[in-house]
């Protein structure tokens, strides 16, 4: 059985860094880039978002009777896909997600300032689809 407690306490992280996120991307571009603080922050906010992500994903794929998928976020994903938890558009997005968290972590001085401005104009409204499927999920 699931832990909704678990899963609620990282969505409401979610939602409060996928807040943080909008509030920066409403900052023109030329003065995002050039504000090193607020790279930062976007960069960390994007970060622990992914990571609550995959940890609420990582948790229901286990406890579907999912296999022991702990350190494969791609496989996660596809998981969640193929048991209908989420919708398989959203699955493929979340496959991309999967990688730039591994970008974000593990090839951290690699990561651009512009490419990070652009996540924030194009893809949090990925992240409130997220968040809606699995309250929905959670909630049937």
């Amino acid at each position: 059985m699931i832990n909704k407690n678990l899963i609620y306490s990282r969505l409401a992280l979610t939602q409060d860094c996928l807040q943080q996120m909008f509030r920066l991307a409403a900052i023109p571009k030329e003065s995002f880039l050039e504000n090193r603080d607020t790279v930062a922050a976007a960069e960390s906010y994007l970060r622990r978002t992914l990571e609550a992500v995959f940890d609420i994903s990582r948790h229901i794929v286990a406890k579907s009777g999912g296999t022991d998928l702990a350190a494969e976020y791609k496989a996660i994903a596809k998981a969640l896909g193929d048991k209908k938890i989420i919708t398989p558009g959203l699955s493929a997005v979340l496959f991309e997600m999967a990688g730039y968290r591994n970008r974000l972590v593990h090839l951290y001085h690699m990561i651009e300032n512009e490419e990070l401005y652009e996540i924030l104009q194009v893809d949090l409204p990925d992240i409130e689809q997220f968040i809606s499927e699995i309250l929905r999920y959670v909630e049937k």
